[in-house]
């Protein structure tokens, strides 16, 4: 069976979800070949072996720290040379997609991104993207080169599948712009002790409906209940009520969350690019007439600040 290459996401060692859900989708199509790199990067063999891979190609170097997406790119095209895979998947997030966008053009390869599920094909793996503001989902295929796919988080369940996961030292060569911009600080993120919105299984959003900063306590407090990621409208992000990292939408970030509540939303073609592709949406909105009733699985006609309440302290009872 042939091989496939899967960009391993993760933090010193941590794998991040994503990948898992990567190595779940390789499984389809070939023999997950797991490419880690960076501080850590032997670290992560164990947990990559548990669901599928069954070898773990690694490098470490300090230019994988220093600089940008460069040496990265460097390895990945490096792993390609070695194995010669029938595919390389890459997490969708803002650096994966940079980093398969350079390798498909340094390999002269086709690359699909944001694909939402994949699967074998007679001419190579075939995948489903949502596309033109989730309005439409279509399935495409690489035809030239080897494909490079970038995946969204939450597009598979994360499956367990003991493998070899044999550790393997890559050789990787930097180029000449590896070093062309490096990193001169870092902030670390401020935690807030819930999910990444866009790996979140569950993520509550709020709107213009919330009118005001100081409302959104009553989104977080729902979000809490629930072990959800907050999220925010555009409406509310250019108010000034909450962080534009929150923003969910085409010019946000866009989730795929099991299930996606949006309260106070009225549903603007904007906000659905960035969430129609949820599993199960229910909204929240006084306004009976909402576009974004149109695409909910269950509505609730009604004041947020009634509904959110209850709902929160529904929640919690039967949390126990």
């Amino acid at each position: 069976m042939a091989e496939v290459l899967v960009y391993v996401d993760h933090v010193d060692g941590a794998v991040r979800k994503p990948t898992l859900e990567l190595l779940t989708l390789a499984r389809r199509i070939g023999e997950p070949v797991a490419v880690a790199l960076g501080a850590g990067a032997a670290d992560t063999a164990a947990t990559l072996a548990e669901h599928g891979a069954v070898r773990v190609l690694t490098a470490d170097a300090p230019e994988f720290a220093e600089y940008l997406v460069v040496p990265k790119v460097d390895a990945l095209q490096a792993a390609h040379e070695a194995v010669s895979p029938a595919a390389v998947l890459v997490p969708s997030s803002a650096e994966g997609k940079e980093i398969a966008a350079r390798l498909a053009v340094r390999i002269g390869s086709g690359i699909i991104t944001d694909a939402v599920d994949l699967e074998a094909g007679d001419e190579g793996p075939i995948a489903t993207q949502s596309v033109f503001a989730a309005s439409f989902t279509i399935k495409s295929r690489v035809s030239r080169g080897t494909p490079v796919i970038t995946v969204k988080p939450n597009s598979a369940a994360v499956e367990a599948a003991p493998a070899a996961g044999a550790v393997e030292a890559l050789s990787v060569s930097f180029s000449e712009k590896a070093t062309g911009t490096r990193i001169v600080s870092r902030t670390p993120r401020e935690s807030t002790g819930r999910p990444e919105l866009t790996e979140a299984a569950i993520v509550v959003s709020g709107g213009r409906g919330v009118n005001g900063a100081e409302n959104f306590a009553i989104i977080e407090a729902l979000a809490d209940s629930l072990g959800a990621a907050v999220g925010a409208s555009r409406a509310a992000v250019d108010a000034g009520w909450y962080p534009h990292t929150n923003q969910v939408g085409q010019t946000g970030k866009s989730v795929s969350p099991q299930l996606y509540i949006a309260s106070g939303i009225s549903g603007a073609i904007q906000h659905r690019a960035g969430m129609q592709t949820s599993k199960t949406i229910v909204a929240i909105n006084k306004d009976a007439e909402a576009p974004i009733f149109e695409l909910v699985d269950y509505g609730v006609v009604g004041d947020l600040f009634d509904v959110v309440p209850q709902l929160t302290e529904e929640v919690r009872t039967r949390k126990g």
